[in-house]
């Protein structure tokens, strides 16, 4: 069983500045790369691994994993912008693609890429920053999150 949902907003906030380059594991990283793959083949500029991005990401794939649930809207009811915002993030445009289910970081972006919501978030020129977060457990096995900001 394989879930996939995407998310987008703009806000009207200043952008954020780029974090360091830490946060995120080789499974992240990778996914980091295969959106920028997909990204220069359409002009895009690549995103750049943004930690606080990541460190959200994350926390919400763990949550899901862990909790056994797939939304973009958290167990405390915060939606993925109020995470983004609540832990610092200050972009304008704000962006949260989800997957749950699939093995690989090729998998998921494969999912992702023929999905029309989530491959316009991946594709959205606007987005400078991105933080990936991967997790495992509940009934999906494996948890995809991806936050995207500029």
């Amino acid at each position: 069983m394989l879930g996939a949902t995407a998310l987008i907003a703009s806000v009207s906030t200043a952008p954020s500045a780029h974090a360091g380059a830490t946060a995120m594991n080789t499974e992240e990283r990778e996914v980091l790369r295969l959106v920028n793959v997909e990204r220069a083949k359409v002009g895009c500029p690549a995103v750049r691994e943004h930690t606080t991005l990541a460190t959200v990401a994350r926390a919400h794939s763990v949550d899901m994993a862990r909790y056994d649930y797939f939304s973009h809207t958290g167990r405390d009811g915060r939606s993925p912008f109020d995470r983004m915002r609540d832990a610092g993030y200050t972009g304008s445009v704000m962006a949260e693609n989800i997957a749950a289910g699939q093995q690989t970081p090729a998998a998921v972006m494969k999912s992702w890429m023929n999905s029309s919501g989530h491959r316009a978030n991946i594709l959205n020129c606007r987005y400078r920053d991105l933080g990936v977060g991967v997790a495992r457990g509940g009934s999906y096995g494996i948890y995809w999150t991806q936050n995207f900001g500029g």
